[in-house]
């Protein structure tokens, strides 16, 4: 692979609150030189649905020598709102580009399910809820057409700001028309017990389709949790975390499970190794942290033991910041990187 990096969340965006709380530019840098220094990346993906934090993330990025994906992940948002930011954001990327950074711009992720007016549903929850319906099926024969419309206008708008390198963070069914960036891109890049035996050719299918177009094709998302067993599950491996409904924040696990720091470990090497063997460009583990997933003592508690992160984060103490403290994945990464 060309680049190897992690995805740093600076806030993902539900009912009012969001995953990286509080969110200090001090420790985001601290956190930025650990991903160049200790882990040895060459990239990293900073995602969130704060402009101003992905502006002061990505210029720490930038600063401590990475390239640095900027790319928007928004919710419950308007197909307007979503192109104000992607016009602001594109004029602040192409600022750091000219600067001297090596900038990629991705004008959104996900955004079918994130957006208002591709699926059926007032959120993201009803509208993922909606997917295997009669409903949510027939939406879906229909958004390739509108979607692709809508990403067309996005890159008209960053293009005409930015003059670096553009993508989209794509899900399997959106269908996008690749001809409007310069990267494919894909957050589908988890692996399930059920997809392992098709894993490797679905990603080399993803690189044919780049080559025909002579463009690099990247991996935007992989990883797993922590949990015995979670590598199994793919992105499902969360799906342990009770919820409070209505502040969207994490409360507890839904059972007793056994931390597996090896297992994660051994599954991002092996994800390397595919991703690698397949001819993906760049592949993104997500992620660095989950700020909202804190580690504890109580099992039952634990809610790092849903977190795909490479490091464990521990209580804020009288409202100071987060500490946190390297997994065997993070030295895994580390090792593969020297």
């Amino acid at each position: 692979m060309r680049a190897i990096g992690v995805c740093y969340d600076t806030g993902f965006v539900n009912r009012g609150n969001s995953t990286h709380e509080p969110f200090d530019p001090d420790a985001v840098l601290r956190d930025m030189r650990a991903i160049h220094d200790d882990l040895h990346c060459d990239a990293v993906r900073i995602t969130g649905g704060y402009v101003e934090r992905l502006k002061q993330a990505a210029a720490l990025a930038a600063d401590v020598g990475l390239e640095v994906w900027i790319c928007p992940f928004v919710n419950d948002v308007t197909q307007d709102e979503l192109l104000e930011l992607v016009a602001d954001i594109a004029e602040f990327a192409e600022r750091l580009r000219i600067q001297g950074a090596n900038v990629v711009l991705a004008v959104g992720s996900e955004l079918s399910l994130f957006v208002d007016g591709f699926f059926p549903g007032d959120d993201f929850e009803q509208r993922a809820a909606a997917l295997p319906t009669p409903a949510g099926q027939a939406a879906m024969a229909e958004v390739p057409a509108r979607f692709n419309e809508f990403l067309g206008r996005a890159a008209e708008i960053a293009r005409a700001r930015f003059r670096g390198r553009l993508t989209y963070c794509c899900l399997p069914f959106e269908r996008v028309n690749w001809e409007l960036f310069d990267i494919l891109a894909t957050d589908a890049g988890y692996r399930s017990a059920a997809l392992a035996d098709r894993y490797p050719n679905l990603m080399r299918t993803y690189v044919t389709e780049g080559a025909k177009l002579g463009k690099p094709v990247s991996v935007t998302e992989f990883g797993c949790v922590t949990y015995r067993g979670a590598a199994d599950k793919a992105d499902r491996g969360a799906d342990i975390l009770h919820w409070d409904a209505d502040t969207a924040t994490p409360l507890r696990l839904d059972g007793a499970y056994e931390r597996d720091e090896k297992a994660q470990a051994a599954h991002l090497l092996e994800m390397l190794d595919i991703l690698d063997e397949a001819g993906i460009d760049t592949a993104f583990w997500y992620c660095f942290s989950r700020p909202d997933l804190i580690h504890r003592d109580d099992p039952t508690l634990d809610l790092d033991l849903a977190s795909g992160g490479l490091v464990k984060v521990f209580e804020s103490v009288d409202g100071a910041v987060k500490t946190w403290e390297p997994k065997l994945a993070f030295t895994a990464l580390a090792n593969r990187g020297r």
